[in-house]
């Protein structure tokens, strides 16, 4: 009897656990290391880069993919302000908040290796949920490869 409760209440905090980790995983499906390199891959990180043409911020945010994200916005904006897209997109924290609600919604393997990873965000945040299994342009892949390699060691 004492081993029926043991295992019981093992049972209980492993299905605890385990639903506590998915929720951390499905709130932020992109690694910290990741959005920089996707950043990296964008822009530089250039923190001075602001709308240009219909892409904003270090991130070269769409407002397509600004809505599709879910429309973050900073503190005290509205979603249907005028100016709210471009302030997020330009606002660090915001932009990557975006990155992260926009795989929440396309997050898939692009590249059919069985895992959705760095490899596949930067797919999805270059080419779009739809287009994603496409050629990823050269010169921007080299740059998430480079920023990948130079993190090796952390999780990406």
């Amino acid at each position: 009897m004492k081993w029926l409760v043991c295992f019981a209440g093992i049972l209980v905090v492993l299905i605890a656990v385990n639903a506590d980790v998915s929720h951390i995983v499905q709130e932020n499906p992109v690694t910290e290391v990741c959005l920089r390199c996707i950043c990296e891959a964008s822009s530089d990180c250039d923190p001075t880069v602001r709308c240009t043409g219909e892409v904003c911020g270090m991130f070269r945010i769409t407002w397509a993919y600004w809505s599709d994200a879910g429309k973050p916005v900073l503190q005290g904006d509205s979603p249907d302000s005028q100016s709210a897209y471009a302030n997020c997109a330009n606002d660090p924290q915001c932009a990557a908040a975006t990155v992260q609600g926009y795989m929440r919604k396309f997050g898939q393997d692009c590249n059919g290796d069985g895992i959705i990873d760095c490899l596949d965000h930067a797919a999805i945040h270059k080419l779009g949920g739809y287009g994603c299994k496409n050629q990823v342009p050269i010169q921007y892949q080299s740059k998430i490869d480079q920023c990948i390699h130079h993190a090796a060691g952390t999780q990406i």
